[in-house]
């Protein structure tokens, strides 16, 4: 049979545009089918415009902390209109900018939702495509909560555009999500109450990394209540009240849920075309990210456990390689992802944790340090860093590698690196450090 397409990818987010640009480059025709703005979650509702005002919101400690080192600052004020408008005109830019990527590559760019008629057959709008093979790379949206008023709550996805300055907000979430934007809200001079059910937030991470930004938030003022959930939410006069199941009633102008996220496979007619969803809604994928339909794949969040921009970037490209480019020994290296949260102050890890490693059958050894970085210093701010090694003590292998605070990201991408090599507590100790720095600690422990 002769289709229209080689490729035909259903969402132009992180995924679906490397996919798709990779194959065409290899030759391929292909086409992408976007019913939003192109770039995805990420682009547009997720790691940029978040980055981006969560460094407007690092300012108000910048203003601060220029005092002490003989600034004269005088009184400042904050105006949410310019950072949301620029925001918005930094994500129009990018979304110009992958248009130009995909048209460059030779993709066809498909305005408009896709769903399938059958396995081989995607209608979008009026029209129907055929294609060879198909990636289902939709990713996913925030959930919103089940109880009673729950739909009146922001999520993630609100907060760019939200007309006003928020002046109080409820939070209830314990994920990245929830503390990112307890910082952001905070940052621009909100008061803020997160409520988590758990006993600690962020419990995929090591647990003094949790504790310390625990430590931290709460220094600052925002108001953490944990073994609390959400019983319910109801509009008042002048905003919401959020009710928990502990008895508080919270008054606040935005109450947002970050409760996780949910795969965007509703609308898509999977059942015409065969494939099966599991029941968390995700779509299974085998090592080769084929759903149980042979020639229809899934890359991103829509399939995989690692909800992280680079990882959905990874998979479409090898997807893309294995399929066009014979290149079956292609792999994504799952190993040792580091990731961050852009908290105040900021988290990043790469490698297990010290409860994982032990869980794992590993005797460990614990190298940490505690200190308050030199720029602290003469602002007068107490907030201190912390840095942890989580080391194999039978091999001597660095097992994790865990810090929260400034620029913990940006230092630890390049240790991921050293990770991945294998690196030894050993090959650490003869790093000479670059001084005076935060990272050096890493090389000192």
């Amino acid at each position: 049979m002769a289709y229209d397409y080689d490729f035909f990818v259903i969402g132009a987010g992180s995924a679906g545009v490397r996919s798709a640009r990779i194959a065409a480059k290899h030759g391929a025709r292909v086409a992408v089918a976007e019913g939003s703005a192109l770039g995805g979650t990420c682009v547009n509702l997720g790691c940029v415009p978040k980055k981006i005002m969560a460094y407007g919101a690092d300012y108000h400690a910048h203003f601060e902390d220029a005092r002490g080192y003989g600034w004269n600052v005088p009184e400042i004020g904050f105006d949410w209109t310019t950072l949301i408008d620029n925001q918005r005109a930094e994500i129009v830019r990018l979304n110009g900018a992958y248009e130009n990527t995909l048209g460059n590559a030779g993709v066809e760019i498909i305005q408009g939702y896709a769903r399938f008629e059958d396995a081989h057959t995607v209608r979008v709008g009026d029209e129907t495509y055929t294609a060879e093979r198909i990636l289902i790379a939709v990713g996913g949206r925030p959930r919103v909560p089940s109880c009673e008023g729950g739909d009146l709550m922001a999520v993630s996805d609100d907060l760019f555009s939200w007309p006003e300055q928020p002046k109080r907000v409820v939070i209830v979430g314990g994920g990245y999500v929830a503390v990112e934007f307890a910082h952001i809200l905070h940052g621009i001079g909100a008061e803020v109450d997160l409520i988590y059910r758990g006993d600690l937030f962020l419990k995929s991470f090591d647990r003094d990394l949790s504790q310390h930004l625990a430590d931290c938030m709460e220094a600052k003022g925002v108001r953490l209540h944990f073994n609390t959930d959400l019983a319910r939410c109801e509009k008042s006069d002048d905003g919401f009240i959020v009710h928990t199941d502990s008895g508080l009633a919270l008054p606040c102008d935005m109450a947002m849920a970050a409760i996780g996220r949910v795969p965007v496979t509703d609308g898509l007619g999977l059942d015409k075309a065969g494939v099966h969803l599991a029941k968390n809604g995700q779509i299974p994928v085998d090592a080769d990210y084929a759903t149980n339909v042979s020639h229809i794949y899934a890359c991103g969040d829509v399939a995989n456990s690692h909800h992280l921009t680079p990882v959905a970037i990874k998979e479409g490209h090898v997807l893309a390689d294995r399929l066009f480019n014979a290149q079956a020994d292609r792999v994504v290296n799952y190993k040792n992802i580091a990731t961050a949260v852009f908290s105040d102050p900021n988290i990043c890890t790469v490698g297990m944790s010290e409860r994982e490693a032990v869980d794992k059958g590993f005797e460990v050894e614990i190298f940490k340090s505690t200190f308050t970085p030199m720029r602290n210093q003469l602002a007068g701010r107490k907030e201190k860093t912390l840095m942890k090694m989580v080391v194999d003590k039978a091999s001597d292998q660095v097992l994790g590698l865990h810090m929260i605070g400034l620029d913990s990201p940006e230092i630890l991408q390049g240790f991921a690196v050293a990770m991945n090599m294998g690196a030894t507590k050993a090959d650490f100790d003869r790093t000479m450090p670059i001084h005076p720095t935060s990272a050096e600690e890493f090389v000192t422990l």
